[in-house]
């Protein structure tokens, strides 16, 4: 078959490996074939397809790839819903069907449990899978490009009407376009101008679409990232099931008469926007933490429900994207914590939060940690904002917080929820947990690579009694999982 989501022009140096069976899935979502014995790990490929393979890394006993040509496709395979699926690093899992993601993702926690953990396991629960498999994001951030990325259809197009180069010379690039979008795996500089995305609801699409066609009628620089030049960098949107909707716009650099002209417009065209602000970011990288964001329009934060508790999210604040699946997550950490209203409950990494609220009115005190001041401040607020009165928050690293006399202050831990960021928690705190001895620890995971390794760890003194999967991210590998551990 001629399939080619893959496929750019090739280095002659590159090896391919034609028609090679797939057979399963491992780790990340590549999937994976054998040629010769050597394990071979591709991405793009779906079990029951034979592809072609073209080797990015070739080792001794392994090798890494992407299906570059499709020989004949996997009865699993379904047809990609998105236009951009192939080049866009979002949902890779779009042409299998949703239930075989969900087989395939449950298989990796009991496989990373069992073999990087190599601790005790009950029976792992079946995984929660997310009744909205389009449109679950509430929070997407768009790149401004000089550069938008051309694909092979239109390669070919513009190097078939192009005059033919002088001999000895090599033919021109087509000139740079501007985008609006997503950036393209491994290309830094190129950016995939995205007019429809089945990540985020409207008025997602609507938003972006009007801010890039006022931008280019208007002649507005779009940020080039390789000369640092440009004024448009990025565009940030939450749409929260309360209907409300957060816009931050990311500038090179302050202009008072163009900024304020590109915004009012916003509004105008887009006056479901409950929260406008922009943030000037003349630095090298993409991050705002250490920026201050500037409100335009309304009061600078939106509001999300979750459950019955309401909470303020500030434009570099924390908060899961899923909000639906995250209402699910969170009941399984508050079934799990088994908390009967005279437990001190300890929330580390605890952002704006979200969880130690979720579960306050079964605890007798909450104690959040999170390193982010913003969201400390928020996470206070969101207090006052659901009339609870006994929780506290810090901010700090939770390995230099979470000391002797921090815990001698606040109160051992009968509870201690952990939901650390992908690498994982520091051995530190792994050690600290283990000599403070709470009764029970529930461990939230966005990475359960990691996840294993911390409970091993933890298992000197804890044993896992229950583990739950639960699918915040359909049609990606992704996955949370949650462990709960007695203390033996």
């Amino acid at each position: 078959m001629g399939i080619n989501y893959f496929c750019r022009v090739r280095k002659k140096t590159e090896t391919t490996l034609p028609a090679v069976p797939v057979t399963d899935y491992a780790a990340e979502g590549k999937a994976l074939g054998k040629v010769d014995g050597k394990v071979i790990f591709i991405e793009g490929a779906v079990p029951g397809d034979v592809v072609d393979v073209t080797l990015g890394k070739n080792k001794k006993d392994w090798a890494e790839g992407k299906a570059t040509r499709f020989l004949s496709l996997s009865p699993d395979r379904v047809e990609p819903f998105c236009p951009h699926f192939g080049i866009c690093g979002g949902c890779k899992w779009q042409m299998l069907p949703y239930d075989r993601q969900l087989m395939y993702k449950e298989r990796e926690v009991i496989e990373n449990l069992t073999r990087l953990g190599k601790v005790e396991l009950p029976p792992v629960q079946p995984i929660m899978g997310g009744e909205a498999t389009r449109y679950y994001r509430n929070k997407l951030e768009f790149t401004f490009s000089n550069k938008r990325y051309r694909t092979d259809e239109e390669m070919r197009a513009f190097r078939a009407a192009a005059p033919a180069a002088p001999v000895g010379t090599r033919p021109a690039p087509p000139p740079a376009e501007p985008a609006l979008g997503f950036h393209v795996p491994r290309l830094f500089d190129k950016v995939i101008d995205i007019r429809e995305c089945h990540l985020q609801a409207e008025p997602s699409d609507h938003i972006r679409n009007t801010v890039r066609a006022f931008a280019l009628e208007q002649g507005y620089t779009f940020y080039d990232i390789k000369q640092h030049t440009g004024w448009l960098r990025n565009l940030v949107v939450r749409v929260c099931t309360t209907g409300e909707v957060m816009v931050n716009l990311v500038l090179g650099y302050e202009d008072r008469a163009e900024g304020p002209r590109l915004m009012d417009h916003l509004l105008r065209q887009a006056p479901e926007i409950s929260t406008l602000l922009y943030t000037i970011n003349p630095k090298w990288n993409d991050s705002i933490h250490d920026l201050e964001p500037v409100t335009y329009y309304g009061p600078g934060h939106v509001i999300e429900q979750l459950g019955d508790y309401r909470f303020k999210i500030s434009p570099k604040s924390f908060f899961q994207t899923n909000t639906r699946q995250a209402e699910r997550l969170y009941s399984v950490v508050r079934d799990f914590a088994g908390l009967s209203g005279t437990e001190t409950l300890y929330d580390l990494y605890c952002g704006t939060g979200s969880i130690g609220i979720y579960l306050s009115a079964g605890a007798a005190r909450v104690v959040g940690v999170e390193v982010i001041g913003d969201a400390i401040r928020d996470a206070e607020e969101n207090a006052r904002l659901n009339g609870i009165t006994h929780a506290r928050f810090f901010t700090g690293d939770v390995v230099d917080v979470c000391n002797d006399v921090f815990f001698r202050e606040q109160g051992r831990p009968d509870v201690i929820i952990t939901d650390p960021p992908r690498a994982g928690m520091h051995e530190q705190l792994v050690r600290k947990l283990l000599e403070i001895g709470a009764p029970r620890v529930v461990y939230v995971s966005c990475n359960v690579a990691t996840q294993a390794r911390d409970l091993q760890l933890l298992d000197e003194r804890y044993r896992v009694a229950r583990v739950q999967p639960v699918d915040l991210f359909p049609h990606t590998h992704h996955i949370e999982n949650v462990v709960a551990l007695e203390l033996r």
